[in-house]
């Protein structure tokens, strides 16, 4: 497969499967009624964060896949599928607290990528820092969102 047909699937794939989500898992008015931190951005924060994010996801895994590092994929799209699931059980399941416990497992997996890929594709890893520091973020809201409520 031709490079960059190879790019675009990645992008097609988290980009899409991002707005997917995020269109099947919109906070509704249960989210508004929370309880939340002083801490909480505005909504339309969000939509440009992921979009950007997931533009970053897709190239990193693209590169590995590139690269042929077979371990640093798994955790690539393991990091996806949890990626994935958190809005359903956040927004759609209203289960704050195992959202949390998965949000800690894809922060722990997103940091075994950058710690695998740091020799073998410093770019991959670097990738995926702004992805690390905004789910780091996002389980900080999540805690917060869970003990406040």
């Amino acid at each position: 497969m031709h490079p960059y047909v190879a790019l675009a699937l990645y992008l097609a794939l988290t980009i899409g499967g991002g707005l997917l989500i995020g269109a099947v898992t919109a906070p509704g008015d249960w989210y508004q009624a929370l309880q939340k931190p002083w801490f909480d951005p505005p909504g339309w924060v969000f939509g440009p964060a992921w979009g950007l994010l997931y533009v970053l996801i897709a190239i990193a895994g693209w590169r590995i896949s590139r690269r042929g590092e077979l371990r640093a994929a798994r955790i690539w799209w393991l990091q996806l599928g949890l990626n994935f699931l958190w809005p359903f059980l956040f927004f759609r399941v209203h289960a704050t607290g195992l959202a949390l416990v998965e949000i800690v497992l894809l922060l722990a997996v997103i940091c075994a990528f950058i710690a695998l890929t740091w020799r073998a594709d410093r770019v991959s890893a670097l990738l995926f820092v702004p992805y690390g520091a905004w789910v780091t973020f996002a389980t900080l809201l999540n805690g917060a969102i869970w003990w406040l409520n």
